[in-house]
């Protein structure tokens, strides 16, 4: 069966290491159809827009998308391209396994989490009243009416919008996802104790949610000791379900535990469309260098094969991976023991070691 998925190259090193990815998962023997698109920087300056919806229609139509990492151009319209597409197509989950593999120095070893974000509501959603519009005045005076609390007028405000309705669909997927990979707990992270409506919300939606799994273990923690206790003990978790700002600092946090972003996969699922991509960034003053890590980009290639069912090439693509990855030598500057070591290898050449061992 051939596969027909969107094929976003993204800004920056993007190209390079989609293209690194891209003739990993071929030689696994899997067939794909791509269609390709473009959004961020580069689609601003072929199309005029960075979210065209010729590439949204794309995603839409396949279902299945992988994408490079992306730019945001300054005065674009949009804080974030990435936010931007998530809300567009309601990928409300995001999915960041964080995992260290033999070979890799990391602070712990034997650290398998996943981190299940919310991806559409909470400080992200966007809605935002700045110093001096007359909105913020009304909000301002709204407040006194209403809380007789006084904000400051020299205040900008953000809202935290969080929804019973998004919270549970996002916690049904941690549990499901728990459920289909031998995941054995499932441990909600908020700030309840404190913010006792929104995130009371999230808490009493992730309680109610977990009475419908019962093989799965249910546990809560507040955010603040759930840091303090990745930074003592890490191996105590196995799914962290979060609110969509807290699941971003803990995804980045987890993945500095397993040897930095360069290994961070992620995963931006709704229903019926998921797009894969790589935690990091753009990194454009790498662009054409030739020389950064694809190791993210190719492990959502990962994710993106297990999502497709094809169970036993994303085994082998990841087994490729990690052998690369214990034998050190393949590797690039970035997880070497010195940077400066002049046996690092390009980005192709990462990708032609983990397709020697696959054929």
């Amino acid at each position: 069966m051939k596969h027909k998925v969107t094929f976003i190259p993204g800004d920056g090193v993007g190209p390079e290491v989609m293209e690194a990815t891209r003739r990993a998962l071929e030689a696994t023997g899997v067939a794909f159809e791509w269609e390709y698109a473009v959004i961020g920087a580069s689609a601003l300056e072929q199309n005029g827009s960075v979210l065209p919806q010729s590439a949204l229609e794309s995603i839409r139509r396949n279902g299945v998308a992988i994408k490079g990492p992306v730019t945001t151009p300054i005065a674009s319209g949009f804080r974030s391209v990435n936010v931007a597409l998530r809300q567009e197509l309601d990928l409300y989950a995001c999915l960041r396994p964080c995992k260290s593999y033999p070979g890799v120095y990391t602070p712990y070893d034997n650290v398998d989490i996943v981190v299940v974000r919310e991806n559409t509501e909470g400080l992200y959603i966007g809605i935002e009243y700045d110093l001096e519009e007359a909105e913020t005045a009304r909000l301002r005076a709204f407040v006194q009416e209403t809380r007789g609390r006084t904000v400051r007028t020299d205040s900008a405000i953000s809202l935290k919008v969080i929804s019973e309705t998004g919270s549970r669909r996002v916690v049904r997927f941690a549990f499901e996802h728990a459920r289909a990979n031998g995941r054995r707990r499932v441990t909600a992270v908020h700030k309840s104790n404190i913010l006792k409506y929104s995130d009371g919300v999230f808490l009493r939606a992730a309680q109610s949610v977990a009475q419908e799994y019962p093989d799965i273990e249910f546990t809560d923690v507040l955010l603040d000791n759930c840091c303090m206790q990745l930074a003592k003990n890490p191996q105590q978790f196995d799914v962290l379900v979060a609110p969509n700002f807290y699941g971003d600092l803990l995804s980045d946090l987890c993945a500095g535990l397993v040897g930095g972003l360069g290994l961070a996969p992620g995963a931006n699922i709704g229903e019926g469309i998921a797009v894969f991509e790589p935690t990091h960034g753009s990194a454009p003053k790498y662009a054409g260098l030739n020389k950064v890590n694809p190791i993210a980009t190719m492990l959502s290639g990962v994710l993106m094969l297990r999502y497709l069912k094809e169970t036993a090439a994303a085994d082998r693509l990841e087994g490729a991976i990690a052998s690369v990855l214990a034998e050190g030598k393949s590797v690039t500057y970035d997880l070497k023991a010195d940077r400066e070591d002049l046996s690092a290898v390009t980005t192709s050449e990462v990708a032609d070691a983990v397709i020697a061992r696959l054929t």
